[in-house]
């Protein structure tokens, strides 16, 4: 069984239609069983699609109609025009970039049977940047949440209090996966990744027998630009589980070297 998380940027991202299509290209060869995409954005402004795809789920209190331009639609699309057919749900969480229904999307390739909308933030402001929510889907009993998570010292949206929502929804599942951009550098003592842990959930890159350096941020991007370690490298997008399992390989892709790179992000693909 293979998971992926990537933070795509999708419509903001320059030559998005070409970098959609590498994505597209990828999932068609790869097939991953499950995978969780962060920042999937369509125009607020934009016509609503007249039907929804084949095998859309929509979640749970999602009030937001899929426009014509969303990203998660164009994608489970073009898989279908591949021949490759996923089950698939999107929820919106803000206004991103003055103009953009920003959230996130899962893709299973078992069908969906249940679906949760979590707020994480204090606020619940559509029109505020700041406001966070997660996405969770049941496939195969098993529960998977696409997470983007705020920031640690953030004292009005503090990562702490969203983390407590978070683990309170997951931790009752019998088993659960945490995939996406947690905002929070796995090397970094004290902070959101040790809180995480301490929890006793499993950061599946430490269980993995064959790893490369996990590194998915490698360059100053939105929301770390004014910190010390802007520039630096960075573990920030991972994959979390509920239990310990075995985790046969755990790789970053979309990193500009064995595949193109379509993000401010690079993903994670990981091997059960």
């Amino acid at each position: 069984m293979r998971l992926l998380t990537l933070n795509t940027h999708s419509l903001v991202e320059p030559d998005y239609e070409a970098k959609r299509k590498f994505f597209v290209d990828f999932i068609a060869k790869e097939q991953p069983d499950v995978f969780a995409l962060q920042e999937v954005n369509q125009t607020a402004s934009a016509p609503a699609m007249p039907i929804p795809l084949a095998n859309y789920c929509p979640c749970s209190g999602n009030g937001i109609l899929l426009k014509e331009d969303n990203h998660a639609a164009a994608v489970a699309q073009m898989l279908k025009e591949e021949g490759v057919h996923y089950y698939w749900s999107w929820l919106p969480a803000k206004i991103g970039y003055d103009k953009y229904d920003e959230g996130m999307a899962i893709f299973s390739r078992m069908p969906i049977t249940a679906t949760e909308n979590l707020l994480l933030s204090r606020t619940d402001d559509y029109h505020y940047w700041k406001t966070r929510r997660a996405l969770g889907i049941c496939a195969g009993d098993v529960w998977y949440y696409a997470v983007h998570m705020g920031w640690w010292k953030d004292e009005e949206e503090p990562f702490l209090d969203q983390w407590e929502k978070m683990s309170h929804a997951a931790s009752g599942k019998q088993m659960a996966f945490l995939l996406g951009d947690f905002n929070s550098e796995a090397a970094v003592r004290g902070e959101g990744y040790d809180l995480i842990a301490r929890d006793g959930w499993q950061d599946t890159y430490c269980l993995a027998q064959h790893k490369d350096d996990g590194y998915t941020v490698v360059q100053a991007i939105d929301g770390w630009r004014d910190t010390p370690d802007a520039a630096e490298k960075k573990r920030i997008d991972q994959i979390w589980c509920s239990k310990v399992i075995p985790v046969k390989s755990s790789r970053v892709v979309f990193r500009g070297t064995q595949e193109p790179q379509v993000s401010d992000h690079a993903g994670i693909l990981i091997e059960l």
